[in-house]
């Protein structure tokens, strides 16, 4: 993700060339390393029994979105897999669970998954309004940190209500600045 964003600072013609050469050698890294549910583990599948977890899923996506962005070719065929383990992942309730394998809902990875299937171009999936109404019980109420990595939640749900827009974006923008205030030194 870091290196598809200096791509398109870089002024020096060999070094972006060098950079394009990278990047198109981690997109392939990456196909390569995707498991065969489709998601990503903290290592390559074929290293670790083929483990995946949600967050390094979401992560991998957002990379390979931003090679994308970049005009780096990045196959279909890796995003669609990618949907897939969403999907599979997502509960009845709209919560994405931490793994393949389990783990039960979690109101961070279903945030960063609805931002990922937004950034994967699927705002309409079918699988969003159950997972936003999830996020939205969980994390609509922007106090509530009881859940566990506040942060990282709140850093897609603030993604994902921007691409909502309207009264939804306002809402909660205006939750998260009384918020920053009452936290200010």
């Amino acid at each position: 993700l870091f290196l598809s964003q200096v791509l398109g600072e870089e002024e020096d013609e060999r070094r972006r060339e060098e950079l394009v050469g990278v990047l198109s050698k981690a997109v392939v890294f990456s196909g390569r390393a995707q498991t065969k549910d489709g998601g990503w583990g903290y290592v390559s599948a074929q290293d670790v029994n083929d483990f995946d977890e949600g967050s390094t899923t979401i992560t991998q996506v957002q990379g390979l979105r931003g090679c994308r962005n970049a005009g780096i070719p990045v196959p279909r065929e890796i995003i669609n897999k990618a949907i897939a383990y969403i999907h599979a992942c997502t509960l009845p309730d709209g919560g994405v669970q931490y793994s393949s394998k389990g783990g039960g809902g979690r109101p961070a990875i279903s945030a960063a998954a609805i931002a990922c299937l937004f950034n994967a171009g699927e705002e309409d999936d079918t699988h969003v309004p159950r997972m936003l109404a999830y996020a939205r019980r969980n994390l609509g109420n922007i106090g509530n940190n009881s859940f566990g990595h506040w942060h990282y939640a709140h850093f897609y749900y603030a993604q994902v209500m921007y691409r909502q827009g309207g009264e939804s974006w306002e809402s909660y923008r205006g939750q998260i600045g009384k918020r920053l205030v009452a936290e200010a030194p």
